[in-house]
């Protein structure tokens, strides 16, 4: 983050709250041509500050209202074993994200379900079956009180 100078966590700061914002629209709210800008927008990609862009979708008007933390404590911890389980969550769509974690179990993965019986489901057919996978603990989310992919960055 050295070579960061206070424009470019201007910009990174607009891009985090609205990616679709134009060029034109963000030299505005920086202060520079959109020419400069667009040359630090292409540095902070190529450096990879900036990985991408997607939107956010609304999981309740796509039926997965659900959401559910699950630990996965493996039965070996051998590079292989570790290798096996990551491959297989990487082509499973309703893993929405899988973290190897220190402390009482391996992983953390955030799932999104239609609902309790489809988690089930999914329990039984898909993530007990994973590679290595000796004991889950599953937490069904009640309320999402907060949620963001924005990183808190200098001012």
């Amino acid at each position: 983050m050295d070579n960061l100078d206070r424009i470019d966590l201007r910009i990174l700061q607009q891009l985090q709250l609205d990616g679709r914002l134009t060029n034109l629209k963000l030299a505005e709210v920086v202060g520079l041509s959109p020419t400069a800008v667009l040359a630090r927008v292409q540095r902070l990609t190529k450096e990879g500050y900036i990985v991408g862009y997607e939107a956010r979708l609304n999981p309740l008007k796509l039926g997965l209202g659900m959401m559910v933390f699950v630990e996965v404590l493996l039965d070996k911890t051998t590079p292989n074993v570790f290798d096996q389980f990551k491959a297989a969550v990487q082509v499973r769509d309703e893993i929405i994200e899988c973290h190897m974690v220190a402390g009482g179990f391996d992983y953390l993965l955030k799932l999104r379900m239609s609902d309790m019986a489809a988690y089930r489901a999914f329990a039984g057919t898909v993530l007990w079956q994973l590679p290595g996978v000796r004991e889950t603990r599953t937490y069904a989310v009640m309320e999402e009180i907060k949620s963001s992919g924005k990183l808190p960055l200098p001012h």
